[in-house]
């Protein structure tokens, strides 16, 4: 564990993780925990680690046992080297089995889970792949892949141009994102038109800075291909066959980021894809949400998740 984890998230416990291997390639997941309540796992986005909750983590900490983890491939978690055909190995569904086995061997057979960026893309799949594990969701600043690429336009390219760009062929948008120095890549990759780098911690800053290496270089390329190809595949046919989400649902998004920006109303969108309630609501911010309107964040999970659910043990 390194100084700023420690002093981001005070009191956590930080360790590794073998998960097994279940058909998309070994995975060592590094998790921060802290807390004696209702499990609650909490998932990071791109190109950023578990520590992009430490706004929230501790709070909620104080009601829950908070699991805060690294997806296969980001921060300091590791993921198989070759993606496999259509990136499976880094496939929503790949790191959605990951944290699902993180959980069962913490001693949680189900829990309560919010994702924000990569992460809520991750809780998306993990609630339509094992309904029977998570309790309730949360889903911060995305929009279901279905709709995305269903209303892909200038707009949206301009503004999600890492899209496109990072799901090209290895190793071409690895060798370019190597090739640059990776606290100038980070700067110019987080800070976002009008709003800037203002809002971050320092030390989460490094954080992020240190982890970009090749190995999560590589992992969050193979992410985005998978986006674009096996996850846009398995999406489409969960859509069309009448999959959805059955748990309850939270919707949180920053009014100026692109999700808001490009898709307006992101409930309404979200409704086609739940089965039952839907609730949430845009926040003053932009993309990064967790880190910049964390109080807003904070009320509406102390709202929405339950501090009495049962502890289901695995």
């Amino acid at each position: 564990m390194t100084d700023n984890i420690a002093a981001l998230l005070p009191g956590f416990r930080t360790a590794e993780m073998e998960v097994p291997d279940q058909g998309f390639g070994p995975a060592r997941i590094r998790y921060s925990m802290k807390g004696d309540g209702p499990p609650l796992l909490l998932l990071h986005g791109n190109p950023m680690t578990h520590v992009a909750w430490h706004r929230v983590a501790p709070k909620m900490a104080e009601k829950f046992t908070v699991v805060a983890a690294d997806l296969r491939g980001y921060g300091d978690s590791v993921g198989p080297e070759d993606g496999g055909e259509g990136s499976r190995n880094y496939t929503f569904r790949a790191m959605a089995n990951d944290m699902v086995a993180l959980m069962e061997k913490l001693g949680f057979r189900s829990f309560q889970v919010a994702g924000h960026d990569r992460g809520a893309r991750t809780t998306h799949r993990m609630a339509l792949d094992h309904p029977d594990r998570v309790e309730r969701a949360a889903v911060v600043d995305i929009l279901p892949n279905v709709h995305v690429w269903r209303n892909a336009s200038k707009k949206w390219a301009m503004k999600s141009w890492h899209w496109p760009f990072m799901a090209q062929p290895f190793d071409l948008p690895e060798r370019m994102m190597a090739g640059v120095d990776p606290r100038w890549f980070m700067e110019r990759k987080l800070s976002k038109p009008g709003i800037g780098l203002g809002f971050f911690d320092p030390r989460a800053f490094d954080e992020y800075v240190r982890c970009f290496t090749w190995k999560t270089i590589r992992g969050s390329c193979e992410d985005y291909r998978a986006t674009a190809t096996t996850d846009a595949d398995m999406d489409e046919a969960d859509y069309e066959a009448g999959k959805r989400v059955q748990m309850p649902l939270l919707v949180l998004w920053g009014e100026r980021s692109h999700t808001g920006q490009v898709h307006g109303d992101c409930l309404a969108v979200w409704r086609r894809f739940a089965a039952n309630e839907v609730t949430g609501s845009a926040l003053p911010c932009g993309h990064y949400v967790p880190e910049e309107a964390s109080a807003d964040v904070l009320r509406w999970f102390e709202g929405f998740f339950d501090a009495k659910a049962p502890r289901a043990a695995a």
